[in-house]
């Protein structure tokens, strides 16, 4: 039998605290549908959340995890990442179950997005955790009587003992864009070492990858979504950042699920979904 879990309110935002029977536990904030810390039964904090983020109203949050939609970066004329962030989201459902606790969001098109985003839509995020294992989806509908068209992303910011010594497999063989020098290229070592600036955009994503940080390793899956982004911001860029402290960038590496290089195209009626599952070994 489920137990319903009520809305609690974390860093001064309405935020859910989900709690597994086996230890398992998880903060998701209304706002944006912030996922800001998961803790697998047995074990530590797995997300990077920085010290200096701001948790206010329409502001965006380093680190955790950000849901953006219904734009990646910069890849069109909307705020960078979208509005889906920095929106409250309602809750539709959060539970604690037998063996697992779920929470789902739900967001819908108002007059703030038409304005910018002329589209009839609902979007849900859906969070799942039990034992060591993390599900996150967002799924889209369009409710309009016209086409629409989005890229999204689970912008997942993973906590690290030390960059330097972290490393990302499972890439090998796979064509990539890479941010940092606008070229295309091939990746072609099996272990992805981050030894500086990176912003990388993985396409057709069909096997699981692994982050390897010292003797920590994490399974990293998708499904619904084609591209793999692997993202930290170099300790230039890192340390410029007004919401993340000095060698902040030393402790995290975002690996993101994600939809960029080719849109999400629906039709009126038409929905997606994409889900990125976290796994500690």
């Amino acid at each position: 039998m489920s137990t319903p879990i009520s809305i609690t309110r974390y860093q001064g935002l309405e935020a859910i605290e989900l709690r597994a029977p086996d230890g398992a536990r998880a903060t998701l904030l209304l706002h944006g549908a912030h996922l800001v810390s998961w803790v697998p039964a047995g074990a530590d904090e797995q997300l990077y959340l920085s010290p200096k983020s701001a948790f206010a109203t329409g502001q965006a949050i380093r680190g955790g995890v950000p849901v953006i939609f219904p734009q990646f970066a910069t890849r069109g004329p909307l705020q960078r990442h979208g509005f889906a962030r920095g929106k409250p989201w309602q809750l539709v459902s959060a539970e604690s179950g037998k063996d697992d606790a779920l929470a789902v969001l739900r967001l819908n098109d108002d007059g703030a997005t038409r304005m910018v985003w002329p589209h009839a839509f609902e979007a849900e995020i859906s969070i799942r955790i039990a034992g060591r294992a993390l599900e996150i989806e967002l799924a889209c509908e369009n409710q309009g009587d016209t086409p629409l068209s989005f890229s999204a992303a689970l912008h997942t910011y993973l906590r690290l003992t030390q960059i330097m010594s972290a490393s990302v497999q499972g890439l090998s063989g796979l064509a990539y864009w890479d941010s940092t020098i606008e070229r295309a290229a091939t990746q072609h070592e099996d272990l992805l070492r981050l030894d500086g600036e990176t912003d990388r955009i993985y396409q057709d994503v069909k096997h699981g990858l692994t982050l390897r940080d010292g003797d920590r390793r994490l399974a990293i899956r998708q499904q619904g979504f084609a591209d793999a982004v692997v993202w930290n911001p170099g300790q230039a860029k890192g340390d410029a950042l007004p919401d993340m402290p000095e060698g902040g960038w030393k402790q995290m590496l975002c690996v993101e699920a994600a939809q960029v290089l080719k849109p999400v195209e629906l039709a009126p009626g038409e929905s997606w979904a994409g889900m990125q599952t976290l796994e500690l070994l």
